[in-house]
Formats: structure tokens, sequence, C-alpha cells
């Protein structure tokens, strides 16, 4: 079984988007930078001094706004990142109930639903690290 790690949202301008947010929901806040923003996104070939993710944090799972250029009919524009301890073993679960693997990474897993909506699973471990990461800055 798993918990939500986060509320993921693909778009364009994350830096546009997740101040909108924040302003809608109550108790929400975007996240500062850590730094690792700029790096993130000239790894992705995108311009450093735009952040790539923006991040919000509230009394909730975090919300994340990832940049994704262009629509493609084939990704969910929303998902959710779902936490698991064992992930080999979620996917196997999963898929007996009816979910299919799109994609394996090494801190993740993209699947979708029976219905072809997608969400991912991330390593518990992934969770743990990133707020000892957050948390030394």
């Amino acid at each position: 079984m798993g918990a939500i790690h986060e509320i993921v949202f693909d778009c364009v301008k994350p830096a546009v988007l997740a101040p909108f947010w924040a302003e809608l929901l109550e108790g929400y806040q975007v996240r500062q930078g850590d730094g690792t923003d700029a790096a993130i996104s000239l790894a992705l070939g995108l311009d450093p001094d735009t952040p790539s993710t923006v991040m919000l944090d509230g009394p909730g799972p975090s919300i994340c706004f990832q940049n994704v250029d262009g629509q493609r009919p084939d990704n969910n524009r929303v998902h959710f990142d779902v936490e698991v301890g064992d992930r080999a073993t979620e996917v196997e679960r999963l898929k007996e109930v009816g979910a299919t693997v799109d994609r394996v990474l090494p801190t993740y897993t993209v699947m979708r639903d029976p219905e072809g909506n997608q969400f991912c699973l991330v390593d518990q471990r992934q969770q743990e690290l990133a707020e000892a990461v957050t948390q030394a800055a």
C-alpha cells in the first residue's frame, strides 16, 4: 500500500501556475528553492534562470508544478506520485489488479490505472533523502 507523496501538475510555466494555486488553496505556500532548480533546468536543456519545478507545501500532500512543454495526448496533465516502501512488490501487486507499467526509472515507476490514467510510484527512501537535503539547505 502507498500514501500520496505529492500531486503533480505538468505545465508550461511552473513559476506562474504554482503561485496561483498557493493563492487558491488555504495554508499552501511556494517552497523556497534549494539551489538545485538551476541545475535541473540546465540538465533538461531549459533556461537555468527559470525554475523547471516549483513546489507548494501546505496542510495536505505537496503539490509539484513541473515544466512539460506542449501537451501530449498520452500524458495526464495532473497525476499522483504515490510513496511506497517496496516499489517492485507494489508494481507486481498493482499489475495483478489491472495496472500497467509505462516505464521504470531509478527513483520512480510510471504506471497507468485500468483506464489509462498515469500515476507514479516513488520509493519511500527517496522522500527521506529529499527531506534531509531540504533540511540541510
